[in-house]
């Protein structure tokens, strides 16, 4: 016992030990230990600016056998994460001419080349080619090769510390060279160079926002100089920030001063990378160029009077009515826009009620003051409160009503209670109990149903679409529902259970809006007892084309279905595009077995687009599927599909009913044809098969 307990004491002390060292994240970061590492001293036989001259209209490859050799500075660090599994250099530490970019396949190469090494690259079997326009070093590509594609893939890990070495005597302090945003376009040649750009700041549209969302990779804008006549900047650039940074959820410095970051460029913006957020430290000088005076992500909530939710309605005169109090309300965040069903507001509700928020911006949610659950300061003075179709909004005038806070106005009026989010707690009622002091209130209604008709019917199809919601004594409601939700195109849960959801009102009548499809998840008996349909089937490619599907190329060239999420965001279909050729394509599924039930469907989303139309998707079944579908006997679906070949919203099929092959295996294909001269590029997600008593 005593070997146990000793044992048991160590491993204790040693993971408390990680705990306390893991939660640190101040930037600031200890030298790494280098004696360990390899290093070699070669003599260059390249410069950088010799190298990338060898890049002409397409990728150049070295030999195998080639003896040359290019040397530079490390001007980059992926300490922070910031950078991703790249190394910049430049070709001196001070005052550079060139910079370059080596794309690796690995991570944390700030161990092996801090800031500042100098390095030499054995270039034998490397290749340059462009990502974004930008000239990098990396290998040839297999795939880029067989597309005519210029472009290379990163160096695989194994290879670096065979072709990249660090000097075992030479490590310098990397002095950022200044250059003006304006004069960018005629210093490319220092592309992958340690700039610093001074006397900027980041704009009134980023203010008060932190350097990235979790896990998303953002564009942050940043000025320098100021054009009075015009009133904004005289010259603008991005800064791109990754939400996998160490200070992503760090706020971005609000005043002025010396910006330092990796020069870069995507196509034809120019854009910066930062390797720590204190290199940007000395961003902080007021008055800013844009006339700010003071930091304005601050605010003391003492200086201002205090409202309530409930308050703030009381405000409205029965016009559009401007708020000239210096007021302050504090409210939770309970719906934002992140499944894309709310757009361009918010919802907020202190104890007295909820009201909506018009902000005319995207992608609230990835704003850490909107976060759902997230409690927030407003102030009121400037702005307005109207009655749109019978519900209360905060906003600016548009149209004689409360429209949407522009966006450069958004650090003005919302600030950061600097306390984590909590969850929402909804106000329970039933459909008969709800008043207007609900509305814009986070609610739960018991025991829900979808009517009849609204069964096997997708949330949304072809615009905003009502579905009906009724409880068991016959009491309806309705639910809205954008086509631009993730969800439009799923299909409505069939049996009965509890909604959450914002409660609105339209000219008098109670609407409902749903943020996500989980907080209609019905799947309890229906109120006459029958069981809702159980799903038997259901890809919708989110993780894979090949889980639950074979593609199968026919005829044609190597065009076959492929999975994307273009223009959808998270949500990836599978999709296909003959282009000018003639094709015919299958996606056939896995084995369906149907057995165990009374009666059978299957639905799907489907969304075609073509500038002159080619073929239908076709839809089929079999029992005895080859392994060809050449050779296989297939039985034609009449399946409804997308006919509005110019949009870009999924169509919902609805329920198929395919009670005839009951007790049977099937096989589910969608054929893909096109020809030289007409072709439709076509997109199927969320094939659901779906068993009833």
């Amino acid at each position: 016992m005593k070997k146990y307990s000793s044992f048991f004491k160590i491993f204790f002390i040693a993971f408390a030990s990680l705990l306390l060292t893991a939660c640190v994240h101040d930037d600031k970061y200890d030298d790494p230990v280098l004696q360990d590492y390899q290093c070699k001293d070669l003599t260059a036989t390249m410069t950088i600016a010799q190298v990338k001259a060898l890049h002409t209209n397409m990728r150049y490859v070295f030999p195998e056998g080639s003896t040359a050799v290019m040397e530079g500075y490390v001007s980059s660090t992926d300490e922070s994460g910031n950078i991703y599994k790249t190394i910049y250099i430049q070709d001196s530490p001070v005052n550079p001419t060139q910079g370059f970019v080596i794309s690796v396949d690995a991570v944390s190469t700030y161990t092996k080349f801090p800031q500042g090494s100098k390095i030499y690259i054995e270039l034998k079997g490397l290749a340059l080619g462009t990502y974004g326009g930008l000239v990098q070093l990396g290998v040839e590509d297999a795939n880029a090769v067989a597309q005519g594609v210029d472009a290379v893939s990163r160096i695989p890990e194994k290879l670096v510390p065979q072709r990249i070495f660090r000097s075992c005597s030479v490590r310098a302090e990397i002095v950022p060279k200044v250059i003006k945003i304006s004069e960018m376009a005629a210093n490319q040649a220092l592309l992958g160079a340690l700039i610093k750009v001074e006397d900027a700041e980041f704009t009134n549209r980023v203010l008060c926002s932190t350097y990235a969302p979790d896990g998303v990779t953002v564009d942050r804008p940043i000025g320098q100089g100021w054009n009075t006549s015009a009133n904004s900047y005289a010259n603008t650039a991005v800064v791109r920030n990754s939400g996998f940074a160490a200070f992503a959820n760090q706020q971005l410095p609000a005043g002025n001063g010396d910006f330092v970051g990796i020069f870069s460029k995507f196509n034809t913006t120019y854009q910066m990378y930062i390797n720590k957020a204190a290199d940007l430290a000395d961003m902080k000088n007021f008055p800013r160029l844009d006339g700010i005076t003071t930091n304005p992500c601050v605010i003391d909530p003492t200086a201002y009077t205090a409202k309530t939710v409930a308050e703030v309605k009381q405000l409205y005169n029965g016009a559009l009515t401007q708020i000239n109090g210096n007021f302050l309300v504090k409210a939770k965040v309970t719906a934002n826009d992140e499944t894309g069903n709310l757009f361009k507001y918010i919802y907020i509700e202190d104890a007295t009620g909820g009201i909506r928020v018009n902000i005319n911006k995207t992608n609230l949610y990835q704003d850490s003051r909107f976060k759902v659950g997230k409690e927030i300061y407003i102030k009121l003075k400037d702005l307005y409160i109207g009655n749109v179709s019978g519900e209360l909004q905060i906003g600016q005038p548009f149209n004689g009503n409360a429209g949407q806070i522009a966006e450069a106005d958004v650090y003005k009026h919302f600030f950061d209670s600097n306390m984590p989010a909590t969850p929402v707690v909804a106000t329970e009622r039933t459909i008969t109990q709800l008043t207007t002091a609900d509305v814009g209130r986070w609610i739960k209604l018991r025991d829900l149903q979808f009517i009849d008709a609204d069964l096997g019917q997708p949330y949304a199809s072809g615009g905003v679409t009502n579905r009906t919601l009724e409880d068991c004594a016959g009491n309806k409601i309705l639910l809205r529902t954008s086509n631009f939700a993730t969800f439009a195109g799923a299909e409505v849960d069939g049996g009965k259970g509890d909604v959450y959801a914002i409660l609105s009102v339209f000219n008098g009548t109670y609407q409902l809006w749903i943020p996500k499809q989980v907080h209609a998840d019905l799947d309890d008996p229906r109120c006459d007892g029958s069981q809702p349909p159980t799903t038997i089937f259901f890809e919708g490619f989110q993780t894979s084309l090949t889980a639950n599907f074979t593609a199968y190329d026919v005829a044609g060239p190597q065009q076959v279905w492929t999975r994307s999420n273009q223009g959808t965001g998270t949500n990836y279909y599978a999709v296909m595009n003959g282009g000018t050729s003639a094709n015919e394509d299958w996606l056939v599924s896995s084995e369906i077995n149907l057995t165990g039930y009374n009666g059978y469907s299957f639905s799907f989303d489907s969304d075609g687009r073509a500038t002159t139309p080619g073929n239908p998707l076709e839809v089929y079944i079999t029992e005895n599927f080859s392994g060809n579908p050449s050779t296989t006997t297939w039985t034609k679906v009449n399946a409804p599909i997308d006919t509005a070949l110019g949009g870009f919203a999924f169509f919902s099929s609805g329920k198929i009913n395919i009670d005839s092959y009951a007790n049977k295996k099937i096989r589910i294909a969608f054929k893909y044809t096109s020809t030289p001269t007409a072709s439709t590029t076509w997109e199927v997600d969320n094939l659901k098969v779906s068993g009833s008593k």
